[in-house]
């Protein structure tokens, strides 16, 4: 009889799983929106306060801001013009006058899936646990904040200070409002509890009973597809936020095994919404007539926030000894051919937005004054005033073979990215034949992924020359930021770095200029520290920018689903995937296709 009992329940489940498959492989199609390119492989977790949870659609944070389908922060990043804007928090986020504390209270419509409102005491336990196991939001923010204190629904964030009482860097602060989501007290105490309080238990919980506070929830994942499901309860229908709901009962992302099967399922219909770069992009409705688009009709089609760049090794006495070198192979360099050829022109040109350590938006192009940096920018092809400049420096071919030297050695460089990385090798081929230019030899070298992350990120390393890797795009702290990746000393001799700064460049100078920014408030004296930086980057060229790139890609195909957000439509809704930051505000705005 128990036998008999056991085989019920084994079936009753068999059929219950294949019930929920079947749902999941038969959405409504005119209730679902579908994405490409944000989730490759299986799901681990859905624990928020872990770590390599692969879980792309819902615990993620870009360059577009954080993705709060499932787990929200304090504020939304908009990177079309610099706002935050509240979320779980309300408008009200404000400073003291030494930018020691900054103090905002959370909505009082906000609510946890299991009805609980969300309070101060989630933000600070998020904050707290994130310090004791070494998460994202813990190894990210514990050198910016000291701590957060909760009264209801009142936080004060209290910024890390220096020796002397000044903050050690606002905008990390504000980093944090947009940039790290908050989970519920009593669900990290419940995870803690039953870890034994272990750090490694932990961070690899699978999280599958996670509260959230967001629009969606895990509604079905295996290695094929993940599916969200939305939460007719959710918080954010409160006129203080949203007022209704978003529109799509279903967010699905299929496993896609490479790019060219998400472009396919894309032209197909099969997916709304891909993020991932298409070359050539506009054929798709110019020459094949294809209901798809992007957020601008013209090139460069989406907002270029990012510029991957090729960073010079410091550890190489060639390099870290010549700034003429450095700056004649930059100034060789053919970059219109690789805006053609590697993102088929969806990068605005170095002549159409003059080089600087800004990326090409406006606001952050009105950061540095460019009259005065005017004769330090190249537009590239420069192939005489690089030769020149080499020649004035001694670096000369005494021996006939067509190479320079230096210290009676042949120039003999390397230029790296990973194998596989098309777009990055292209770059890399048209860097060799500028050195072939100008006398230099230069190689490309192209390791696969695993290699290449372990050596560019090592601090004494040799091996590569000139490497190709992004700083960061947009944040609160940008471009501040970049800025620090760029030239700030923090990363020097840091092991296992993805931080910033992978060429080792130090310069006293830049490192004093870089640490009075984040302490600044007053716009003129800002920009005058933008522009001296900007100097001392485009005079010593520790790294030089390859081409300005989105940082997030967003074509759509509108057969089933249109009125997505577009640049010249008013709504200021950024290209963020419908996802992302402020972004998200898409989903609530989606109709669908009559007929």
């Amino acid at each position: 009889m128990k036998k008999i009992l056991c085989m019920a329940i084994a079936l009753m489940l068999a059929l219950t799983a294949i019930g929920a498959l079947a749902e999941t492989t038969d959405l409504p199609r005119n209730e679902t929106l579908y994405f490409a390119g944000q989730q490759w492989g299986s799901v681990n977790s859905w624990n928020i306060i872990g770590t390599n949870q692969n879980n792309s659609m819902t615990i993620a944070g870009n360059s577009g801001g954080y993705r709060t389908l499932m787990f929200e922060t304090l504020y939304m990043y908009n990177f079309m013009n610099g706002e935050l804007v509240g979320l779980l928090a309300n408008d009200d986020y404000a400073w003291n006058d030494d930018m020691t504390a900054l103090t905002l209270t959370i909505k009082d419509a906000a609510k946890w899936s299991d009805g609980t409102d969300v309070t101060g005491a989630d933000v600070a336990r998020t904050f707290d646990i994130g310090v004791q196991v070494g998460n994202n939001v813990g190894t990210g923010f514990k050198s910016y904040i000291s701590s957060i204190e909760a009264d209801g629904k009142k936080i004060t964030i209290n910024a890390a200070v220096n020796a002397d009482g000044q903050p050690v860097n606002p905008l990390k602060v504000l980093d944090f409002l947009t940039g790290a989501p908050i989970a519920q007290a009593a669900w990290i105490d419940t995870v803690v509890e039953r870890n034994n309080n272990d750090t490694v238990s932990i961070l690899n919980d699978p999280g599958e009973d996670v509260v959230w506070s967001g629009p969606y929830t895990k509604f079905y994942a295996d290695d094929q597809k993940v599916v969200l499901v939305r939460d007719d309860n959710y918080w954010g229908q409160d006129a203080s936020m949203w007022g209704k709901l978003p529109v799509p009962k279903y967010i699905a992302h299929a496993i896609y095994a490479d790019n060219p099967a998400g472009e396919n399922a894309l032209k197909a219909g099969e997916v709304d919404v891909c993020q991932q770069f298409i070359g050539n992009v506009q054929n798709l409705w110019l020459e094949d007539g294809l209901p798809i688009s992007t957020y601008y009709e013209e090139a460069p089609y989406g907002v270029c926030l990012t510029m991957p760049t090729a960073w010079y090794n410091f550890n190489l006495p060639v390099l870290a000894e010549n700034p003429a070198l450095r700056k004649a192979i930059a100034m060789a360099v053919d970059y219109d051919t690789i805006i053609a050829n590697a993102m088929t022109n969806q990068s605005p040109s170095f002549a159409d937005v003059p080089r600087s350590l800004m990326n090409p938006t406006e606001g952050e192009q009105a950061l540095y004054n460019h009259e005065e940096v005017a004769d330090l920018q190249w537009a590239g092809m420069d192939i005489d005033g690089a030769n020149a400049l080499l020649d004035e420096a001694g670096l000369v071919d005494s021996d006939g073979d067509g190479f320079r030297e230096y210290n009676g050695e042949k120039i003999s460089l390397n230029a790296c990215c990973p194998n596989g990385w098309t777009d990055w090798q292209a770059s890399m081929e048209v860097v060799a034949a500028a050195g072939k230019n100008i006398g230099i030899e230069i190689t490309t070298l192209y390791p696969e992924w695993d290699i290449y992350q372990t050596v560019f990120t090592n601090p004494n390393q040799t091996e590569y020359a000139i490497y190709m890797w992004s700083p960061d795009a947009a944040a609160p702290s940008n471009p501040w930021q970049r800025v620090n990746q760029f030239m700030g000393s923090e990363f020097v001799g840091v092991e296992n770095n993805w931080s910033g700064n992978w060429g080792q460049y130090l310069n006293e100078e830049a490192d004093a200029l870089i640490k009075k920014i984040p302490v600044t408030t007053d716009t003129e004296e800002l920009k005058k520290l933008y522009t001296e930086l900007t100097k001392i980057y485009l005079t010593d060229v520790p790294s030089f920018s390859l081409m300005y790139r989105p940082s997030l890609f967003h074509a759509v195909n509108e057969s089933v689903w249109t009125n997505f957000p577009t640049g010249d439509d008013g709504r200021n809704i950024p290209p963020a995937d419908c996802t992302d930051g402020y972004g998200i505000a898409a989903l609530y705005d989606l109709e669908l296709v009559e007929g």
